[in-house]
Parts: C-alpha cells; sequence; structure tokens
C-alpha cells in the first residue's frame, strides 16, 4: 500500500486516566487500577487510529508520563530527588532535572509487556517509541560521566536492551525520538548517530528516528519564530542520517518553513513526512493532507512516503487530535487514489 500513515508519537490522557491537555500531567489512579486504566487508554486510541485509517499503530504513549522522563523512571543511577537548574535544548526552557550520579543501568523492561498487550489486540503494524540518547542527556544532567558523549552511550545501551525485547514482543516499527538533533547539529555528526546507531544494533524490525522542532507549547511556538524565514536545521544533520543504519526518518513538514526539497537529502531512507501541524487545533482537511504529500512526491519516490504527524498530540484535547487524525488518513487514502 502506498503512503501507510502513522504517527510520531504520543496522544492526549483521556481524562479519567491523567490531566487532560498537560504535557506533564499527573496520574489520577495508582497501583493495579493505573496499570489497568493505561491499558484502556491504550486500546481506545489504537480503535481510534484503526477507524481512521492509520496503517501503523501507536500506543499513543499512554504507559508514560512524559516520553523521556517516563521512560527513565525505573533506570538506576539516576537520583531523582537530587534536582539540577538546566537549560534544554540549549537554553530554550530553563527547568529543574534529575541528576544523573552513579552507572546507569536498566533494572527491567520497562515496556516489553505493554507493547506484547498492545500487539495483542491490533493486527496493524505497532510502533513503539523511545526517547534517543542524545535527546535523554539534553533532559537530565550529569553528575557521573562529564561528558554527554558517555552519558549517551550508557544510555544507548539500556535503549537497545528494551528494543530487543520490543522487537520480540512483536513490535513492528521501533522509532528513536530525537528533537535535540535539530538543535546540537555538530554535536549529531560527532557522536549523536553513532549513539543511536548503538541503541538500534542487532534490530531486525523497522528502525525510525523522529527529529521535529517540538510539540505545540509556547517555548517552541516562540523559538520558532527566531528561526527565520526558512528552518534548514535538517540540512545539517540529513546526509549522516542518510550514511546511517536507521531505516526511517520522521520530519516537520506541514505549516512549517523547512523547505521540503531537502528531503532529497535522504534518497535511502523511507520518510515519515509530517502532513499534521500539533501546533494548531486547526482541522487539516484530506486535501491539505493530500497537498503536502504531493510537494513531497516532487522529491521522493512515492514508495518511501509515509505520512505522519509532526510531532506528538499529547498536549492537544482528545476530540482534536482524533480530528487530526481522520484527516490524516483520508488524506492519505486520497493522494493513494490519485497517484497510486
Amino acid at each position: 500500500m502506498l503512503f501507510r500513515p502513522t504517527i510520531a508519537g504520543s496522544l492526549p490522557k483521556p481524562g479519567w486516566l491523567a490531566e487532560t491537555e498537560k504535557l506533564w500531567p499527573k496520574w489520577k489512579l495508582e497501583g493495579p487500577d493505573l496499570d489497568q486504566a493505561k491499558r484502556d487508554a491504550a486500546l481506545i486510541w489504537i480503535k481510534l487510529q484503526e477507524d481512521a485509517g492509520i496503517e501503523i499503530v501507536s500506543d499513543g504513549e499512554q504507559f508514560r508520563t512524559h516520553f523521556v522522563h517516563g521512560f527513565l523512571e525505573t533506570v538506576e543511577g539516576i537520583d531523582w530527588d537530587l534536582k539540577t537548574k538546566m537549560g534544554i535544548r540549549n537554553n530554550r526552557y530553563i527547568v529543574d532535572v534529575p541528576t544523573v550520579t552513579g552507572p546507569l543501568k536498566r533494572s527491567r523492561p520497562v515496556h516489553r509487556d505493554e507493547a506484547a498487550y498492545c500487539r495483542e489486540h491490533t493486527k496493524k503494524g505497532l510502533k513503539w517509541t523511545l526517547p534517543g540518547p542524545m535527546t535523554i542527556c539534553d533532559t537530565l544532567a550529569d553528575g557521573h560521566y562529564g561528558k554527554r558523549a558517555d552519558m549517551a552511550m550508557a544510555f544507548a545501551d539500556i535503549l537497545n536492551e528494551e528494543a530487543r525485547e520490543l522487537e520480540a514482543a512483536g513490535v513492528d516499527t521501533i522509532q528513536f525520538d530525537e528533537p535535540a538533533f535539530n538543535v546540537f547539529m555538530d554535536d549529531v555528526n560527532e557522536w549523536g548517530i553513532e549513539a543511536l546507531e548503538r541503541a538500534a544494533r542487532g534490530l531486525k524490525c523497522t528502525t525510525a528516528v523522529h527529529i521535529c522542532y517540538g510539540y505545540g507549547i509556547d517555548a517552541n511556538i516562540k523559538w520558532k519564530e527566531t528561526l527565520g524565514s526558512e528552518w534548514r536545521q535538517y540540512e545539517a544533520i540529513f546526509p549522516a542520517i542518510n550514511a546511517s543504519a536507521i531505516r526511517q526518518v520522521s520530519l516537520e513538514c506541514a505549516n512549517s518553513r523547512v523547505p521540503i526539497s531537502l528531503i532529497s537529502l535522504l534518497p535511502d531512507k523511507d520518510l515519515l513526512i509530517g502532513c499534521i501541524d500539533v501546533a494548531s487545533t486547526e482541522i487539516e482537511t484530506p486535501e491539505t493532507v493530500a497537498g503536502v504529500i504531493d510537494e513531497a512526491l516532487k522529491h521522493a519516490d512515492a514508495e518511501r512516503i509515509y505520512p505522519c504527524t509532526n510531532c506528538g498530540m499529547a498536549p492537544l484535547s482528545r476530540d482534536v487530535a482524533a480530528a487530526k487524525l481522520h484527516a490524516l488518513g483520508a488524506g492519505a487514502a486520497l493522494a493513494r487514489a490519485r497517484h497510486g
């Protein structure tokens, strides 16, 4: 099938599970009740994605509060009570973050059982997202390793352990989320790609890296306003990514100032083309989505194009996110009829 739609990652938490329309929501339940509620929420979103025509579905990150910290909660070597003030994404926002104080070690599987549960309940392709090693290092303070690259390699080993178990549980696509790649471009080329490949080593399933300009929150929107008439960060990193072993690249295209011609720098990769703007509550039309696909077709073969969202939709309302999913699925179908 041409133009198999998928999503970049997160979807809103239902109001009975957690606070709504927040990037860092608090759970409303605990213990076994919370575990079951997470599974119920994942099932609802799998069903809604299928109904919308999404061909490669996700749990919508219903099992974690935040795409980075939610994964790291059980990793040994992190002191969650020792907070360090740090500028994230090159000081785009200043927050108090947990501190790495010792050797990092995964204490147990994080999402293996949850992925297996989702696998049992969909016949569609199943994607699971994990935070990439560079982005993890840009979200924690280092009080142990001394070099960010060394800490990234340690996290890459932890991610690889997790990814191999997710693959064994039936996950078809494992995606590493690396928004930091759009900020620290020199580091990407020096050690970021190496860490990413280390996280994915040995995997036989489809691997992907997601690189966007961030959630639709105020700090990211204000940052975008400083980037000028064209956003060309991708230009500095796509050649190295194209030479990597990662199979898919997820990028931001809808309502952005990214010249879509930059995807020509990825001739050997499948392209997850962002056709849905997650920084707006306006619902795209199928024609709008198909139009983004039409533009991508000027620079890439149809067989390599997967319509996608720009980023996660966790901060949006459930109704808006569901409507955007339907627009994505309908737009992909329209493009398929037009070009298939």
